[in-house]
């Protein structure tokens, strides 16, 4: 269980500069607020927001950072304090480390993806080892790719640690080709994966012979989905419980982590047709179908933009709804928040589809939040993707459909309900505040339809207003848009005199006065200068002998309009 939970404000006043403590705080709004104002007011070049939660068992500090912005760090020319560290990995079997596998995968990538396979392969079939040892100039390239850095970082010479991961690489790899020539990694042929997990009992290198007995399953298996299937029939062939569970299991979880969380076996497994967002939506359903089940019993809508699943990967959804492969869940959860938090269009040719699939990705993550990710995880990932529906690209493609500026700002309206976070709401404000200030907007709405009546587009501008007052804005913004369109809609109320004809029509009283309730209530006209002549004319038409006879003679005349008179203002 999670300890206590602050966060702290670090500043840099100049690009060069170290970070420093500016402030700790437990109100995270409070935290975001003044990074944010000591950048705007210049009191800093960079700011940066960490979360820091106190585990229990360790009484240590675990850091999350929540905001970063401003100028990115100076590197030194200077050698650190890190003058004397030694490279990172120092044994071949260091290089079977997660990290290791992780910067093996990213150094490698392109000969990796060339052969179909991932890194824990590499380091466990020796016919790939072999390959990359013939390979050379692509060993070369990798092993540079890893000094280079490390060299800045722990200020070795750059020549001497290409040495030295050569002379480790190759250690490792002789390791593998060794252990094939010596028929270290039986075959499934002859026997079952099973069998050989327990003649492997007690054997000092048995989780690397299982690994490699994995991964030779999947020599001659091309393509994600057909690689699924063959792990998932392995698993099935496992036993039940034990440690022969677990030699076989650790392997297979592995190997499906380094699978899944790649782009291109990914999309093969989940199917070619899936844009980014579908298939974000899809992995949601594989890791979490008993949550995702119960949305779409309740909002039907979310069936259409959450795909289905099929084959292997509803064979490991299975399993994963059963508590096996955490770290599979734990891993494809963050991939999520890394393609959430990325500048990668979810949707890169239909920007309504993008704001529709960001919603119920946020619906669904937040409903998985707690077991998966934390709630803070989640709202951060989609603050972060917010900021990239607000750039001036996206609203330009998200706003080109429309065929009238009316049509435009419900659109803005809408992309202001699906945006989160404070400066994010903020962008989106004024787009749509530029749209209903413009003279576009006004000239467009006042000129003669023959499509809307004047009585239509003051009932268009009421839901607008109704649909910015829910979109979650800042009160100053609320106001100052609604404002807008009231002013709009008094202009077209005053031009077609609809409060006054009604008002003096020769319709009976109780047909007039519900028309004037509701423009003066808001439903038929927005809350302005408009709602306020009916407002007016409503209370002319109560004090009038007329009424106050119609409504003693008939007192059940009155209860139909008691909930339009109070949301009009005119009665308690």
């Amino acid at each position: 269980m999670a300890g206590p939970v602050h966060y702290e404000v670090f500043i840099r006043k100049t690009a060069p500069a170290p970070w420093s403590l500016h402030m700790a705080t437990e109100d995270r709004a409070a935290a975001v607020r003044t990074a944010e104002d000591m950048l705007a007011g210049n009191g800093a070049v960079a700011v940066r927001v960490t979360r820091e939660t106190l585990d229990p068992d360790t009484m240590l500090f675990k850091s999350m950072t929540v905001l970063t912005r401003g100028a990115p760090e100076v590197q030194s020319r200077r050698a650190g304090p890190a003058q004397d560290a030694g490279p990172r990995c120092s044994v071949p079997q260091d290089l079977y480390t997660p990290q290791a596998r992780e910067t093996i995968g990213r150094v490698l990538e392109d000969w990796l993806a060339r052969h179909g396979v991932t890194a824990f392969e590499l380091l466990h079939r020796p016919d790939l080892a072999e390959k990359l040892e013939a390979s050379g100039v692509e060993l070369q390239h990798a092993i540079q790719k890893v000094a280079v850095p490390e060299s800045q970082n722990i200020g070795r010479p750059v020549h001497e640690l290409v040495r030295y991961y050569q002379k480790l690489s190759d250690q490792a790899l002789e390791r593998v080709v060794s252990a094939g020539r010596r028929k270290l990694f039986p075959g499934l042929g002859d026997c079952s994966i099973a069998d050989i997990a327990d003649r492997m009992a007690g054997q000092p290198e048995r989780a690397f012979i299982m690994a490699g007995v994995v991964c030779g399953a999947l020599k001659d298996v091309r393509g994600g989905r057909a690689r699924l299937d063959r792990l998932m029939d392995l698993a099935d062939q496992a036993p039940l419980q034990g440690a022969p569970h677990a030699m076989i299991m650790v392997p297979i979880e592995q190997l499906l982590c380094e699978l899944l969380t790649l782009r291109t076996p990914l999309a093969d497994v989940l199917g070619p047709s899936l844009d980014q967002g579908a298939s974000l939506a899809a992995v949601v359903r594989m890791v979490a179908p008993g949550e995702i089940k119960a949305l779409v019993s309740q909002n039907s809508r979310l069936a259409l933009q959450i795909p289905a699943i099929d084959g292997p990967a509803a064979r490991l959804s299975a399993r994963l709804e059963a508590g096996q492969f955490p770290l599979l869940s734990a891993a494809l959860a963050r991939m999520i928040l890394r393609e959430l938090m990325s500048p990668r269009r979810l949707r890169p040719t239909d920007a309504t589809g993008e704001i529709e699939i960001l919603r119920s990705l946020a619906t669904a993550l937040t409903m998985t939040a707690g077991r998966l990710l934390t709630l803070e995880e989640v709202q951060t990932a989609f603050n972060e993707r917010s900021r990239a529906i607000v750039t001036t690209d996206f609203v330009a493609a998200y706003v080109e459909p429309c065929t009238t500026v009316l049509d435009e700002a419900e659109a803005l309206t809408r992309l202001c309900e699906n945006v989160t976070g404070t400066a994010n709401k903020r962008s989106a404000a004024g787009w749509l505040s530029a749209c209903v200030g413009s003279l576009r907007f006004e000239n467009e709405l006042r000129a003669p339809s023959i499509t809307q009546t004047s009585g239509q587009k003051l009932g268009a501008l009421a839901g607008l207003q109704r649909a910015v007052r829910a979109s979650g804005l800042t009160e100053r913004d609320n106001e100052e848009i609604s404002a807008v369109i009231g002013r709009v809609g008094g202009t077209i109320e005053a031009e077609a005199r609809i409060v006054m004809m009604v008002a003096r029509s020769s319709a009976p009283l109780m047909q007039r006065l519900p028309v004037l309730l509701r423009l003066a209530a808001g439903e038929t006209a927005p809350l302005g200068p408009a709602a306020d002549r009916a407002r007016v004319e409503a209370v002319k038409l109560f004090r009038t002998p007329e009424c106050r006879a119609t409504l003693t003679a008939a007192p059940e005349n009155l209860a139909p309009l008691k909930g339009l008179m109070q949301a009009a203002g005119l009665a308690a």
